[in-house]
């Protein structure tokens, strides 16, 4: 098992770093991956490079190395996280309550998952959206790479 591979995601425009995205809970044998301690500056938040990607990093995860489950974990009062893993077509699986203590208050988890059957549709869903052709004003660069 391996804790954590942590990419810095960076604007082809500017080739200045702009987030960061890691794998974590790492089991090879099983299969089975997460994606998290994701972080998005200001240029990044809410545009089409920061679907962009967490796309490549899960179809990296899901087609090239062959995991068979992706999970999503966050903490149930980030609002934002939930509706991201949604966007990104996790479903949802559960909430393990009182799951830790984070900065003195306990922490209720919300899981999702995107197992190996549901990523060929899950794929075609992001690509579709993220495809040039798509319609969806696109107010800032947004182009990345991951390093």
């Amino acid at each position: 098992m391996f804790e954590r591979v942590t990419y810095a995601i960076r604007s082809e425009e500017t080739g200045l770093a702009c987030g960061m995205a890691s794998y974590l809970d790492i089991h090879p044998k099983a299969g089975v991956i997460e994606i998290g301690y994701i972080w998005f500056g200001p240029s990044l938040q809410r545009t089409r490079g920061g679907t962009e990607a967490l796309y490549l990093l899960l179809d990296h995860a899901m087609t090239d190395l062959g995991y068979r489950r992706m999970q999503w974990q966050c903490n149930s009062l980030n609002a934002k996280s939930r509706a991201a893993a949604r966007r990104l077509g996790f479903r949802f699986q559960g909430i393990f309550f009182n799951h830790m203590i984070v900065k003195g208050m306990s922490r209720d988890t919300p899981w999702h998952s995107i197992l190996d059957d549901e990523w060929p549709e899950v794929k075609s869903h992001l690509a579709a959206w993220l495809a040039d052709e798509n319609s969806i004003p696109r107010d800032k660069p947004n182009a990345v790479s991951l390093r």
